[in-house]
């Protein structure tokens, strides 16, 4: 059961939406009621992208990532707790947190859902039942697909039956008692919710705010790479291909209304918000913040790995204190990281499923589509290697490159260790060096205390 202030705050949110909500698209919320119980109420509330969207999605996952470092001095200025989490130690937290921010989305969802359930679909409102009904399945999968990523280990087809997984709330009614399901039914409960909201959804969105089949198959094929099952990522990497598949040119020329709006070299957040890469747009919220570029510095030996040629090198970084420091996010802002899906992401996971399955050509054919736009205008020329290992390691070394800070590191970590990798990782810390080994227990977050002793859930072992 999720404490009482995030009730509250949900139920707020259901109350006062008309008045709280400055809508983007043209669509107006009915105001004349003070609780939603129509189509158009539920339409608003999904709409409502500051509570569905805009700082939602995990930070502590990426806090606990290994793409930056923290000089002393950063590390003793910030709190214990992102003391405790930079260095991957249990450490005693309440509200607000990842969980909640998380959770309230997927009360939304639910809530809307109910609403799809009285209001039955018909001839004249089938229209926007289906946006409704697709979009509210697709916000639940999502953030219980964030929920594991931070709280669960990886998908291991041995021991997924009996790993814990996360609280599969389905209703609204804050009276059901939670429990933690297990990592094989979360999963499970993911892929059916998107599957379901494949039939109902459009093909691209009024906005990149609102789910779309494009984002359906693009989250199907995150949830299936997380699982191993390559054949099914790749197949719903590619169908979200088949609809939208634009790159950002990096050789473009800044100007104000361009996806790219500065200079790359600028010290400031260069990208456009909602550029034409954007599939899905959400963005981290920031209660764990270790890896803000305020006081985190990149890793040397991930900025070292760009070479001279590549665009993102200038795009993604900029000079700190003799390092760098991130600047490379979507989200127009050099202090929010973007989460959201991305076409680029789909040509990695098809080119990494081509890889893994032995269509070594196709493979590359996917990854010099995506080089082609990052590297110096006539530097790059297309690349091949029979080689099933080598072409592997490359892609994966060029997903780390491109798709940093955006929450998806960690949980890459996980599922490359549950398939033998043996990734341990490594900070130090006032002369001290702490140690990940793979596969600690560690790698599924410690739960909030708070959540832990009102629900009675069972917390992550240490």
């Amino acid at each position: 059961m999720m404490k009482t202030k995030y009730i509250l705050a949900c139920m707020i949110l259901i109350c006062l939406f008309g008045q709280a909500c400055k809508k983007y698209l043209d669509q107006k919320p009915n105001l004349t009621q003070t609780t939603p119980t129509t189509l158009e109420d539920a339409q608003a509330l999904l709409d409502y992208s500051s509570k569905m969207n805009i700082s939602t999605t995990p930070s502590s996952i990426e806090t606990a990532a290994d793409d930056y470092f923290l000089p002393s001095e950063a590390y003793n200025a910030v709190p214990s707790y992102i003391q405790e989490g930079y260095v991957w130690q249990h450490y005693v937290y309440n509200d607000p947190n990842d969980w909640g921010y998380c959770y309230l989305p997927v009360y939304t969802a639910n809530y809307c859902l109910e609403i799809t359930q009285k209001e039955k679909l018909n001839e004249n409102n089938q229209f926007l039942w289906k946006n409704v009904h697709g979009s509210a399945l697709f916000y639940r999968a999502y953030y219980f697909l964030e929920l594991l990523m931070a709280y669960s280990k990886a998908y291991n087809a041995q021991s997924a039956k009996t790993d814990l997984g996360i609280v599969l709330r389905q209703s609204s009614d804050f009276n059901v008692a939670s429990f933690r399901s297990s990592v094989e039914d979360c999963y499970n409960f993911i892929v059916n919710d998107l599957k379901s909201a494949l039939l109902e959804l459009p093909d691209l969105p009024a906005h990149v705010l609102r789910p779309s089949k494009a984002a359906a198959y693009g989250l199907l094929a995150r949830t299936y790479l997380l699982m191993n099952r390559f054949d099914s990522a790749l197949q719903y990497a590619d169908r979200s291909l088949a609809i939208k598949d634009s790159l950002i040119d990096y050789n473009m020329m800044p100007c104000s209304t361009c996806d790219i709006r500065a200079s790359l070299s600028a010290g400031s957040a260069i990208f456009k918000k909602y550029n034409k890469e954007t599939i899905f747009y959400t963005d981290m919220n920031g209660n764990i913040t270790a890896h803000d570029p305020s006081r985190a510095l990149i890793d040397t030996i991930l900025f070292n790995s760009y070479s001279n040629d590549d665009l993102r090198k200038k795009a993604f970084f900029a000079a700190k204190d003799g390092y760098y420091k991130f600047k490379g996010s979507y989200s127009q802002n050099l202090f929010i990281n973007f989460t959201g899906i991305t076409t680029a992401e789909m040509y990695l996971i098809s080119a990494e499923c081509y890889a893994r399955t032995g269509n070594i050509s196709r493979a590359w054919e996917q990854l010099n589509k995506l080089l082609q736009k990052r590297m110096s205008a006539g530097s790059y020329t297309p690349e091949m290697d029979i080689d099933q290992t080598r072409t592997l390691n490359r892609i994966l070394e060029e997903r780390r490159k491109e798709l940093l800070y955006r929450g998806l590191r960690w949980a890459d970590i996980k599922r490359y260790n549950s398939m033998g990798a043996n990734i341990s990782l490594k900070r130090m810390v006032k002369n001290q060096t702490y140690t990940l080994n793979a596969n600690a227990n560690y790698f599924a977050l410690p739960l909030p205390t708070d959540i832990v002793t009102i629900s009675g859930i069972e917390q992550n072992p240490q």
